[in-house]
């Protein structure tokens, strides 16, 4: 059985975090090599999911363009982090 879009979106912010190095984020995370501040997409990424906690415990119910948006973002994110040595 495939889960409903609000299952979803919960299970992928639990990736999100797992994933992402959001602990010990601080100016010495930063790495010699740099091709976006690690920091701000961080941040940013963080506030989506906030957002998405708060419109999930309302009663939103996302869409599957919702779903993918955040994972596409996530995506390129840890991309960005990989490519400054950081994961």
């Amino acid at each position: 059985m495939k889960p409903n879009t609000v299952d979803a979106m919960h299970e992928l912010i639990v990736q999100i975090k797992t994933e992402l190095p959001f602990k010990g984020v601080d100016t010495s995370f930063c790495s010699d090599t740099c091709t976006g501040c690690s920091i701000k997409l961080l941040e940013f990424i963080a506030i989506e999911i906030d957002d998405w906690e708060y419109k999930l415990n309302q009663g939103t119910v996302p869409s599957f363009k919702d779903l993918n948006k955040l994972a596409k973002m996530a995506k390129k994110i840890r991309a960005v982090l990989i490519k400054n040595k950081l994961i």
